[in-house]
This record gives C-alpha cells, sequence and structure tokens, in this order.
C-alpha cells in the first residue's frame, strides 16, 4: 500500500498515525511532525493546568500506539518514514518541560530532533529492538527524556 492521501482517509488510526497529514511531506516528515506539536501544546499550554496537560500527552501516547501499529500493519513496514505521531507526543512532552521563549522553544526542537534522527545509545538499540507500536513510540520518548535532560540542565546552569 502506498501512503498518500487515500491512505491518509481510509482509516482514523492512519490519519492520526501520520500526523493529520503532516507524514505525507515528501521531505523529513519527522520534522513537520515535530512541528505539529508546537500549536497542539501551544492549545493544552494555554489551559494553565499541568496536569490535564500531562494527562492529555499519556492518552495521546496510548493512541499514538494503537495508531502506528495500524498504520504500520496497513503499509506492510512496522516504523514508516510518514508515522509521524511519535514525534509529536514526544515533543508535547518535551514542550512541558521548556520555558515558552522562543529560543528555549528553538533549543528544545533542535535538541528533539538530533536525538530523533542520531539515535544515540539506549534511542537506537530501542528503535531496533522493540517493534509494533509500542516500538515507534517508544524510541521518541527515550528522545524526549535526553532533551528534558539537557533542557533542564542548561536552566539549572543558568541561575
Amino acid at each position: 500500500m502506498i501512503a498518500d492521501r487515500q491512505f491518509l482517509l481510509a482509516h482514523p488510526a492512519h490519519f492520526i498515525a501520520f500526523g493529520f497529514g503532516a507524514g505525507l511531506a515528501k521531505k523529513a516528515p519527522g520534522t513537520w511532525g515535530t512541528l505539529v506539536a508546537l500549536p497542539l501544546f501551544a492549545v493544552l499550554h494555554s489551559v494553565g493546568m499541568p496536569a490535564v496537560t500531562g494527562a492529555v500527552i499519556v492518552f495521546l501516547f496510548s493512541i499514538g500506539i494503537w495508531a502506528s501499529s495500524v498504520a504500520g500493519k496497513s503499509l506492510g513496514v512496522s516504523d514508516h518514514g510518514g508515522i509521524v505521531i511519535d514525534e509529536i507526543v514526544a515533543f508535547m512532552l518535551v514542550l512541558a518541560f521548556t520555558p515558552t521563549t522562543f529560543w528555549w522553544v528553538l533549543c528544545a526542537f533542535l535538541l528533539f530532533r538530533l536525538f530523533d534522527i542520531t539515535k544515540p545509545w539506549p534511542i537506537g538499540l530501542a528503535d531496533r529492538k522493540i517493534k509494533g507500536g509500542f516500538g515507534v513510540m517508544f524510541d521518541d520518548l527515550l528522545a524526549a527524556v535526553f532533551s528534558i535532560a539537557c533542557i533542564v540542565a542548561a536552566q539549572s546552569l543558568m541561575v
């Protein structure tokens, strides 16, 4: 099966897994998926309740497992490049720990993309060993944790 607009609209899981269409980008779909997290997080952040933001991120992680699994099976590729719900959810988590200034958000974006693309240990190990929808989501969760650790460390140095 080909990942195109018809595929995107064929099943709700495809639409979710492909980041509402961002995953159809011909170049750098993961980067476009990461950018989708910005307005979604902005809406959540505007509520001003961290517990709600956390609950939504956990819920979206669970939905992402399902959607990634369904889309991967439909395409015959467990972690197809167009599946970007993992980037969206993981970067939303990073943003929850990032000061809301342009430079901090840019730094968070660059760190997350660096860890997601280069996949240092143990991210790369998880990417190779854990398959299915959970595996798709989990390696990006690890990239988020690495990014958050860098952001928190940088913040502590600036005090």
